[in-house]
């Protein structure tokens, strides 16, 4: 299944941020210690060196992703008209038949986060979930069975913490 190419503003400068870590800190940190380590010699018994070798592959190979990624990615911003629906961004709150309640944001497939409930827009809950309102039921086939749930609450703002 193909990605989707829409991310939020916050995600976008997450990704953002990581790039300029990686090339302007990072990467010439690392350069530094494996010149270092070559100095003293004998590079193929110098662990330091082949550790900062390896470190700075891994560091090349994410700058050409993101590099690429951000390329790609398509900023989505919230829109009034979507006000009182589910799309990109939104924030829903849910209630299943238990009376659990689960709370999820749907975000692009590069900032997803399970922790924060950050689904992403191509998983099976977050497809489900566009277009629904307040008080919609929603199926999801999951692979414990179908399950359903009830939009109890829908935002496009993050909650003021206080």
């Amino acid at each position: 299944m193909k990605k989707s190419n829409h991310i939020t503003r916050e995600g976008w400068d997450e990704l953002e941020r990581e790039l300029r870590f990686l090339w302007k800190e990072e990467r010439p940190r690392v350069t530094q210690a494996v010149s270092e380590a070559a100095a003293l010699g004998d590079r193929s018994e110098n662990a330091e060196y082949i550790y900062g070798k390896k470190r700075l592959r891994e560091i090349d190979r994410r700058v050409r992703f993101l590099t690429k990624r951000l390329d790609q990615l398509q900023v989505v911003y919230p829109n009034s008209q979507q006000e009182g629906k589910v799309f990109f961004g939104a924030w829903v709150e849910l209630e299943d038949d238990d009376e659990q309640t689960y709370c999820y944001r749907i975000v692009g497939s590069d900032e997803f986060d399970a922790k924060k409930g950050w689904i992403s827009i191509d998983s099976p809950m977050a497809r489900a979930l566009i277009g629904k309102q307040v008080d919609d039921e929603v199926v999801v086939t999951t692979p414990q069975g179908q399950q359903s749930y009830y939009v109890l609450s829908i935002r496009y703002q993050a909650e003021k913490i206080t």
